[in-house]
């Protein structure tokens, strides 16, 4: 018997290790057979009592022998919801819906209803069966979905190939991985070039080729030719071991819906056990010719119309369903609670580099004082970077080359906001935006807002050198995830440290409605608080470590988890591992649908149930319309909320 209706809204959660996904699917199978011999053995033996009853009519077929023919019936469907009913009582949760089962078959009993007593209680325990394969087969769609390593791995020592347990590889080992393979763990490449498949982390199976020293990431496919690769984290800290405990942990995370449904239970179950008992008493009060057995067996139909569990199943498995689609997109919710917040989403704030723009640097220009040793300063410049791992610094350290191991730098430091400064040759150097010549008070005769490209200033002893331009290229979909947002009447706002012409300039290409530039991390904070501050919902859309601060402020932090660093990803609500700006309107669109399935379901079981409590408390509904609104409606609710899972988006 499932025991679904407690385990979905505890605080239970499914493990997502590969070893366990694969001993999930080989019992799937037989835990199907064993949910189901208990109401199969149940109805072969009520169809023989039943054609006894109306047909056979066997003279031994009476007082005694029929009661018990009946309670084995009963016995394999009933026994675990009575026990599930006592232990419920044992833990102070009273008037479950194990309970409500139990005093509605059993009373059925009391009065002579024996067949429909064992009726009830079948077409509940088969609902509950349909109901607890609906939960697992959510929860297993997810874990088959993202927990795509393998359980073994090949590593080479020179010229050994060794296969050993994929957990059991360390950091700084060698991975041989031919084509077709999947990586167990995170690492650097150390082939020239190869290409991989990244739909596990990503949603997306084009191929993405990689370069020599390039990351590579548990997960991902290799191509087409055998390559090395070095292993950089252990695999529990790998990227997608992260990914599986997010949505691990995203089902602890309740939805307002679910909250309510949970709280409404508590209420709405004591208070129809006891209008049962008063359909039973008053009438005694008011009805001339009162038959204590016929208003019993309306407070009976009333208690299995009043089960909950059309409620209680189908909202949490419609956000399982939400959930796993979103995933199937490589959008990671943490939480159901999430789906419901960005569907109703106002205004989305992002930054631009590395969130609508590919955070892909090249130098453009080099533009130092003819004063200067320009090579000279460059190898200074490509050693402060060399610090960094901001894509600007990659750029210039692209550009330059290896840093030149005999430049000593002293007293380094990042200032945030501002840029790099440390000692060389005694002499202070000075790198970043030209906020930092400001901070500093170095003089410059440049108008940096004349230049629509990023500026990287440089100073050198005191005195300005010039300035570096990059170039950054606008990603492909970048307009259509601000036209889609657009149509669903949400506010797009730009908030970056770039400076403010490249940021206008980026706005207006693609549209955005509001566009500031030369922002400080806790400035970008000031203006979320300002939008907030009029009652509108923010989701704010990041990736590097200055705009956690934001990130964690705005009612749906969203973090670009390809090029994002841990500290957004940790802070956010949701993680794009593709990095496409457009997977932003889609996670809104799967919030809205999910939302809807949701509230579909509430509708269709509260209507349904409160039709037929009327019809029941009247007499006119019988036991077998009160099967239907409680297991039918159900089962309704199942197969809505897994639509979701189907849909494309």
């Amino acid at each position: 018997m499932s025991n679904t209706c407690c385990t979905v809204d505890g605080d239970e959660h499914t493990s997502l290790h590969n070893t366990n996904t694969k001993k999930d699917l080989k019992e799937d199978k037989n835990e199907k057979l064993k949910m189901f011999l208990p109401s199969i053995f149940s109805l072969f033996v009520l169809l023989i009592g039943l054609s006894f009853d109306h047909y056979f009519q066997p003279a031994w077929f009476e007082g005694s022998v029929r009661v018990i023919w009946y309670i084995i019936a009963y016995l394999p469907v009933g026994f675990p919801v009575i026990k599930e009913a006592l232990v419920s009582i044992r833990k102070k949760d009273v008037f479950s819906e194990f309970l409500l089962m139990s005093i509605a078959t059993i009373g059925a009993f009391s009065i002579g209803e024996y067949p429909e007593g064992v009726a009830v209680m079948l077409f509940y325990a088969v609902g509950e069966a349909f109901q607890g394969m609906a939960v697992k087969r959510a929860k297993l769609n997810i874990k088959l979905l993202l927990d795509q390593r393998p359980d073994e791995t090949t590593i080479i020592d020179g010229s050994i190939a060794t296969t050993i347990r994929a957990a059991d590889v360390k950091i700084g080992d060698i991975i041989q991985l031919k084509a077709g393979e999947k990586l167990a763990l995170d690492g650097v490449l150390l082939s020239e070039r190869a290409s991989f498949n990244t739909a596990a982390l990503t949603g997306e199976s084009k191929p993405d080729t990689k370069k020599y020293g390039e990351p590579i990431l548990a997960g991902m496919i290799n191509l087409d030719r055998l390559c090395q690769v070095k292993v950089t984290t252990a695999y529990e800290d790998s990227k997608l071991s992260k990914i599986l405990e997010m949505v691990e942990k995203a089902t602890a995370q309740k939805a307002p819906a679910e909250l309510f449904i949970r709280k409404f239970a508590r209420i709405y179950t004591p208070i129809v056990v006891f209008l049962a008992f008063a359909i039973v008493i008053v009438p005694f009060f008011f009805v001339t010719y009162y038959q204590f057995s016929d208003w019993l067996y309306r407070a009976l139909v009333f208690l299995v119309i009043s089960c909950p569990c059309a409620l209680v199943i189908s909202i949490p498995l419609g956000y399982f369903g939400g959930i796993g689609a979103a995933s199937r997109h490589g959008i990671l919710f943490k939480g159901s609670n999430y789906l419901d917040k960005i569907a109703t989403i106002q205004n989305v704030v992002m930054d631009k580099t590395g969130t609508m723009t590919e955070g892909v640097f090249n130098v453009q220009e080099i533009l130092f004082d003819a004063n200067f040793d320009k090579e000279e300063i460059l190898t200074y410049v490509n050693a402060l970077e060399g610090l960094s791992s901001h894509p600007v610094a990659t750029a210039i350290h692209e550009f330059v080359g290896p840093v030149d191991p005999q430049i000593a730098l002293d007293n380094t430091e990042e200032i945030a906001g501002y840029g790099l400064r440390a000692f060389v040759n005694q002499k202070e150097l000075l790198v970043g935006n030209f906020k930092l010549m400001d901070k500093f008070n170095v003089p410059y005769t440049v108008d940096p807002s004349s230049i629509v490209y990023t500026l990287i200033a440089v100073a050198y002893g005191g005195e300005f050198v010039g300035y570096i331009t990059i170039a950054d290229r606008i990603k492909d979909d970048a307009q259509v995830a601000i036209s889609r947002l657009k149509s669903y009447g949400v506010k797009t706002v730009m908030l970056s440290g770039d400076k403010r012409n490249v940021v206008e300039y980026v706005a207006k290409v693609l549209g955005i409605d509001e566009a500031y530039g030369d922002l400080l991390p806790e400035e970008k904070v000031v203006k979320v608080k300002a939008i907030k501050a009029n009652n509108s919902t923010v989701a704010f859309v990041g990736d590097g470590v200055n705009d956690a601060p934001v990130v964690a402020l705005s009612d749906i932090g969203i973090a670009m988890g390809g090029l994002g660093s841990d500290v957004t990803i940790e802070t956010a609500d949701v993680v794009i591992q593709d990095d496409m700006p457009s997977k932003i309107a889609t996670a809104i669109d799967i919030g809205k649908y999910t939302k809807k399935i949701v509230w579909q379901n509430i509708t269709l079981a509260f209507v349904v149930k409160g039709i037929v409590l009327i019809l029941g408390a009247g007499g006119i509904a019988t036991m077998w319309e009160a099967v239907f609104a409680d297991v039918g409606v159900a089962l309704l609710a199942i197969l809505n909320a897994i639509r979701i899972q189907r849909m494309k988006f």
